[in-house]
């Protein structure tokens, strides 16, 4: 079970910080992914991050969004900097229990555990 929170409404230039929490993260190997679906649009892959910390980035947030991860509060947080419109979506945490090397890592279907999401809304 993963519940996303965080989400909320910014202007562009602005800061949002998303959080993914389990009670249940007791896989050593796990990949742990955000994906975005704004109205309209399919869902897309924005970050990863694997078990040892290595991160990956679609091109549209690199620079901008960092994703981490504490281990001790079963938690992974996704730091959102100079926020755009066209980040406006409904944000999803994901999660596998494989490392992020053996998945397709930006194909949801790869992940069997999802949060209930949390909408961004950047205005301009």
């Amino acid at each position: 079970l993963l519940v996303d929170s965080g989400g909320g409404s910014v202007q562009s230039g602005g800061s949002l910080r998303l959080t993914c929490t389990t009670s249940q993260w007791q896989y050593e190997n796990h990949c742990v992914a955000y994906f975005r679906q704004a109205p309209g649009k399919e869902r897309e892959g924005v970050a990863v991050i694997s078990s040892d910390d290595s991160t990956t980035y679609a091109d549209s947030v690199q620079g901008r969004f960092t994703l981490s991860q504490d281990s001790a509060k079963n938690a992974v947080y996704l730091q959102m900097n100079d926020l755009k419109p066209e980040d406006t979506a409904m944000y999803y945490c994901a999660a596998a229990e494989m490392s992020c090397p053996s998945l397709t890592i930006w194909k949801s279907s790869e992940y069997e555990y999802w949060g209930q999401g949390t909408q961004v809304t950047v205005s301009s």
